[in-house]
């Protein structure tokens, strides 16, 4: 299917009521389940380093339930990104500190890879009028790359931008007062990351949290999107206290701590499917 027939599609499944939806996106994951062996077996890997006193059959249900969510909210993102703004609105609740939005100091909102993650980008865009920005690599696809940009600034006032545009336009805009969401919990590879525990296992971990909160003055607060059978939940978290630091490692290190807490109470709401452990200290052989 091109790109353009499956966008296409995804605004005709804007209108089919969400319960359906979501069974279709149960199905889709059921399948992939079995069919995608050499992501299985990743996010299988993952759940056992992680998670190693587990059952192996919990981690097999944990992942089988990753591929589930992540084809439930793919398809989600038809109504997220088309469907009238009331419905959105009527899916999509944000809660926690929310008074952590109020005024204009410089924020970096932490949201990890879970599922929900752009349900929670457009529920922050909906409940706050003040300048957006966020980081996003683009899709191979030119057609999915627009329908991805469309959808993600379609309300509020959003500014994406590439990971090639560097900083200055991201410390310009936190500085201003703005919000920056921000995405800081994959493997981007060697260059600028540091090797912090995660789960107790070294993970080239990007230290751009800390540094972006130093460089641009700005406090730092967390939020994690979970899919709940009425659409997403998305929680604030209240600024976290003496962060940053001196101490670019324990910033990350202390990130991946806080991550780790929020997976915990539902595994299978994170994103699995990436290869978090790919890079690998000097001298360490693959882990997958």
């Amino acid at each position: 299917m091109s790109g353009r027939m499956g966008v296409a599609l995804m605004r005709l499944l804007a209108h089919v009521p969400l319960p359906l939806l979501r069974a279709l996106g149960w199905l889709i994951g059921e399948v992939l389940f079995v069919l995608a062996a050499p992501r299985r077996r990743v996010a299988l890997r993952n759940l056992e380093l992680c998670f190693p006193h587990e059952a192996a059959r919990t981690r097999r249900r944990w992942a089988r339930q990753s591929f589930v969510l992540f084809c439930q909210s793919w398809l989600d993102r038809s109504w997220l990104w088309f469907a009238p703004r009331e419905t959105v609105l009527s899916r999509v609740r944000l809660t926690g500190a929310l008074e952590e939005l109020e005024g204009d100091a410089p924020t970096i909102i932490f949201a990890p890879h879970f599922y929900g993650m752009d349900a929670g980008g457009s529920a922050l865009t909906l409940h706050t009028p003040r300048a957006f920005t966020s980081i996003f690599s683009t899709h191979p696809n030119p057609a999915v790359d627009a329908w991805f940009r469309n959808g993600r600034q379609r309300f509020g006032d959003v500014r994406m931008l590439n990971r090639k545009d560097g900083v200055k336009p991201i410390l310009s805009n936190l500085r201003k007062g703005g919000l920056l969401y921000l995405l800081a919990d994959m493997d981007f590879g060697r260059n600028d990351s540091l090797f912090v525990p995660f789960f107790g296992v070294p993970a080239a971990t990007v230290p751009s949290l800390s540094r972006f909160a130093r460089l641009g003055r700005a406090k730092v607060i967390g939020m994690a999107t979970r899919l709940v059978p009425g659409g997403y939940v998305a929680e604030i978290t209240p600024a976290w206290e003496h962060y940053p630091t001196d101490d670019l490692e324990a910033d990350t290190a202390e990130m991946n701590r806080r991550l780790e807490q929020w997976i915990a109470p539902e595994p299978g709401q994170y994103y699995w499917v990436h290869k978090r452990f790919k890079t690998r200290p000097e001298g360490e052989p693959s882990i997958y």
